[in-house]
């Protein structure tokens, strides 16, 4: 399971609610590849700017119960939350995250390392190289050197998350492999 009913309870949360807590970050979101190829079909700056703010627009909004100092992203310029959950179900654990900014450009690119991460495998998530995708996608020399930076720290909270799923997970998963 992800989280006891009675920690959901305390916090003054339904397992049902935290259950759809789960699937948020994806429910509306484009797939990774969809955003890739919509920012080629974009040629101006302008363009791939909006773009990224209107994914920020599409992600669900963060629960106000998330919105805590344990789940703020050190390292951002501006205030960034990435609220994280791992099931345990197989041999890997699956991290599904949810997040959020104040800035719009930076809930956009929330939403883009969300589309990357959320809903994969700990292992998957760490071979991801989602800073490479960042680069790829023309951000890096687009954006401040501080949103960069950011960027880098949300994944960098990301990476260890999924390290932390690995290192908790069951005995008996591991003891299968």
């Amino acid at each position: 399971g992800v989280v006891t009913a009675s920690a959901a309870d305390k916090a003054g949360q339904t397992s049902k609610e935290l259950k759809q807590m789960d699937h948020a970050p994806t429910t509306g979101m484009p797939a990774i590849d969809d955003i890739i190829d919509n920012f080629s079909l974009l040629d101006e700056w302008d363009d791939r700017y909006r773009y990224v703010i209107e994914l920020g627009r599409g992600m669900s909004a963060l629960p106000e119960i998330h919105r805590c100092d344990a789940n703020k992203v050190q390292g951002c310029a501006s205030q960034v939350w990435l609220a994280t959950t791992a099931r345990f179900d197989g041999e890997q654990p699956v991290l599904h995250f949810c997040g959020d900014s104040d800035a719009h450009i930076v809930r956009g690119l929330v939403a883009i390392l969300l589309s990357v991460v959320s809903g994969q495998p700990a292992d998957q998530i760490l071979a991801a190289d989602p800073i490479a995708l960042f680069e790829r996608l023309g951000l890096r020399e687009h954006l401040t050197p501080q949103r960069s930076n950011g960027f880098r720290s949300m994944v960098a909270r990301i990476r260890a998350d999924a390290q932390q799923a690995l290192a908790t997970r069951p005995l008996s998963a591991s003891a299968d492999a």
